[in-house]
C-alpha cells in the first residue's frame, strides 16, 4: 500500500480524533472559563475531583486553588471501575526514580480518583519541588507537564500573613494552613483552612466557575476532649454527605472530634457552630475519609493518625445529640464505630467505583504502597 494511500484513510480518522479533542477542550474552556496557561506550584495540598474531569489542585502557599482539566490525561482505554486495579509496592521509589532522586525526599501529600474515568491524581513534593503525578493500574508512575494546561485559578481573600508565628514547638507558618482540605458540591469548591490575621477555622464556598469569591463562614465547635468551644483549629478532613436528607459536611478535628455542619449554612458565609457528634479520642488526627453504601445502607470510613481505620453507620449520625460534656482521659463518645482491623498505616483513601476503595498504606519497612481493596 503506497503512502498516499494509507494517508487517505487514516486522515478521517485522525481528523475525527482531532475533532473531539478540539471539541472537548472548546467546551471545558467556554464552560468553566478555562484557558490555556501554565500553573506553577508554590506548594501542593488537598485534591479533589469536580465535574467533567475538572481537578482541583491546592497550593496552600500562595492561598490560590487551580482547576485544571485533566480529561486529555484519561487512559486511552476507558477503564472499567467495577474491575480496575491499582497496585505498586513502593510508591515513594517510583516518584523518586522519576526525578533521579531518593525515596526519603519524596513525600506524597494527598491522592484523589476522578469518578467518572478511574484515572489516580496525587499531590507531591519530590525534594523541594511540589508536582503532580498519575499511576497507572499497570503501575506506571508520570509527572504530569504544567507548562500549558487548560486551568483556571481562585485566589483565598484574608489568608494567614506567610510567616512563622508563635515560639517553641507552637511555631508554624499558619498561611500552610490556608487549605486543609476541598471538596466540590452542589455547585460549589469547599474549602477548609485558616483565615485572618488572627487565623480562625474557616470554610469557603466558591461558585465554580470561577467567577465570583465566594463565601467564608467561620467555624466554631465544642471540642469534647478540651472541654471547651474553639473556633481556631482547622478542620484536617472533611466530606460532603445527606444526613436525613439534608445536604451537610461532616468534618473531622485533631484530638479528635466528629462535627455535623448544614452546608446551607456554610454557604451563606456567617459565623456557624456545628454539632459534635462524637469524640474519637485524643492524641490522634483524622487523615481522610470517604463515604460509600453497602447492603442498603451508608458507611463513613475514616483513617487517623493513631487510631487506625473506623466504619460509622451515617444513620447514627442522623439520630445523634449534640456532645456538650468534656470527654477525658482518651475516651470516646457520641457516634459509635467499629474499627477495622485489617486495615493497618492507611494515610489515604479514595473510592473507586461502588464497591472498591483504594489506599495508601504505610508498611512496616518504611514504604508507601498503594493497594486497592473492597470496601469493609
Amino acid at each position: 500500500m503506497s503512502k498516499m494511500t494509507r494517508f487517505r484513510f487514516a486522515c478521517p480518522q485522525l481528523a475525527v480524533l482531532l475533532a473531539a479533542i478540539v471539541s472537548t477542550s472548546a467546551f471545558a474552556a467556554d464552560h468553566y472559563g478555562l484557558e490555556p496557561k501554565p500553573i506553577e506550584l508554590a506548594s501542593v495540598g488537598p485534591l479533589a475531583f469536580g465535574p467533567d474531569g475538572i481537578l482541583f489542585v491546592s497550593d496552600p502557599k500562595s492561598a490560590a486553588v487551580h482547576a485544571i482539566d485533566t480529561k486529555t490525561k484519561r487512559p486511552k482505554a476507558a477503564l472499567n471501575l467495577q474491575t480496575a486495579r491499582y497496585e505498586l509496592a513502593d510508591l515513594k521509589a517510583a516518584l523518586a526514580s522519576l526525578v533521579d532522586g531518593q525515596a526519603g525526599d519524596v513525600n506524597v501529600v494527598d491522592m484523589a480518583i476522578d469518578p467518572e474515568a478511574g484515572s489516580l491524581f496525587l499531590s507531591v513534593t519530590l525534594g523541594d519541588r511540589a508536582a503532580l503525578a498519575t499511576v497507572q493500574t499497570d503501575g506506571t508512575v508520570k509527572l504530569l507537564n504544567l507548562d500549558k494546561v487548560l486551568a483556571a485559578t481562585t485566589q483565598l481573600e484574608n489568608a494567614p500573613e506567610d510567616k512563622i508565628t508563635g515560639e517553641g514547638r507552637r511555631a508554624s507558618n499558619k498561611r500552610l494552613e490556608s487549605i486543609t482540605d476541598l471538596a466540590f458540591a452542589e455547585g460549589n469548591l469547599l474549602v477548609s483552612g485558616l483565615a485572618g490575621a488572627t487565623p480562625v477555622s474557616t470554610v469557603r464556598a466558591i461558585g465554580f466557575p470561577f467567577r465570583e469569591t465566594g463565601s467564608s463562614a467561620q467555624i466554631e465547635i465544642f471540642h469534647a476532649a478540651h472541654g471547651k468551644d474553639e473556633d481556631y483549629a482547622a478542620i484536617r478532613a472533611f466530606i460532603p454527605i445527606n444526613i436525613d436528607g439534608k445536604p451537610s459536611l461532616l468534618a473531622g478535628y485533631t484530638c479528635t472530634p466528629l462535627v455535623r455542619f448544614s452546608l446551607d449554612s456554610l454557604q451563606k458565609g456567617d459565623k456557624v457552630r456545628g454539632t459534635t457528634v462524637a469524640e474519637l479520642g485524643n492524641q490522634n488526627r483524622p487523615l481522610d475519609m470517604i463515604v460509600y453504601e453497602r447492603d442498603g445502607k451508608t458507611y463513613l470510613l475514616v483513617t487517623n493518625t493513631a487510631r487506625g481505620v473506623m466504619k460509622i453507620d451515617t444513620a447514627d449520625v442522623a439520630g445523634q445529640d449534640e456532645l456538650t460534656e468534656p470527654v477525658r482521659g482518651g475516651g470516646t463518645a457520641g457516634v459509635p464505630f467499629s474499627k477495622i482491623d485489617s486495615l493497618t498505616g492507611v494515610v489515604q483513601l479514595a473510592k473507586l467505583g461502588d464497591a472498591h476503595g483504594v489506599i495508601l498504606q504505610e508498611t512496616k519497612d518504611k514504604r508507601l504502597a498503594l493497594a486497592t481493596i473492597e470496601l469493609p
